[in-house]
């Protein structure tokens, strides 16, 4: 991959074009699975020839790199800030549900990605950015598991066990990926919402 343009202005327009290649692999990836992805496959998704395709994503595999990091780093921005920032909810069902309208909103925007991370996590483990995707991944937990112990702590929830409905909650919304259409019935909010009551409803402590 070539070396980003100096120039604010071209590169700029160099980042808009490669997250614009990284989508196209990223549908590649997710519709025939990782490895059954040629660069051929690359070159038809993205229109790119094979030198413009190397251009802005070096390698298959590096090109599978990015586009986790492109799934996981803003994702994890923002839950950082709904969970710790200074603009939280005051309450833990209040971050609950901003967490997961966060999430679900990134599942909209980056369906593709989604569905190439919860297809090919065998692949993934196999390969070099495993490390990473896991740290991610453990770390958008812990602040789930964070909200929810805090939600017990203040009287707010009753939970025996925070990891179970982490994981619960954290199934729903990936697997939302295969069926959730941008456009449809409900918004990605509205999806979130609705996944929080289903675990309020268990979990809500009685008054």
């Amino acid at each position: 991959m070539a070396d980003p343009p100096k120039s604010p202005t071209l590169r700029d327009r160099y980042d808009s074009r490669q997250r614009e290649v990284l989508d196209a692999c990223a549908r590649a990836f997710a519709e025939r699975g990782y490895a059954g992805t040629s660069i051929d496959d690359l070159i038809e998704a993205t229109g790119l020839a094979r030198g413009g395709l190397y251009h802005y994503i070096g390698s298959k595999s590096e090109a599978l790199t990015r586009i986790l990091d492109d799934l996981m780093g803003p994702l994890l921005q923002r839950a950082e800030a709904v969970v710790t920032g200074p603009d939280a909810p005051d309450t833990a069902i209040g971050r609950l549900r901003a967490l997961t309208r966060v999430w679900m909103r990134q599942v909209e925007s980056h369906r593709d990605h989604v569905l190439l991370f919860e297809k090919e996590r065998a692949v993934l483990r196999e390969g070099p950015s495993w490390d990473a995707v896991r740290g991610d991944r453990e770390t958008f937990e812990s602040l789930l598991r964070r909200v929810l112990d805090d939600g017990v702590a203040s009287g707010e929830l009753t939970v025996a066990d925070p990891s179970l409905v982490a994981l619960a909650l954290m199934g729903m919304v990936n697997h939302a990926a295969l069926w959730f259409v941008p456009g449809g019935r409900l918004d990605a909010d509205q999806v979130a919402d609705g996944f929080v009551d289903l675990v309020l409803d268990g979990v809500r402590a009685a008054r």
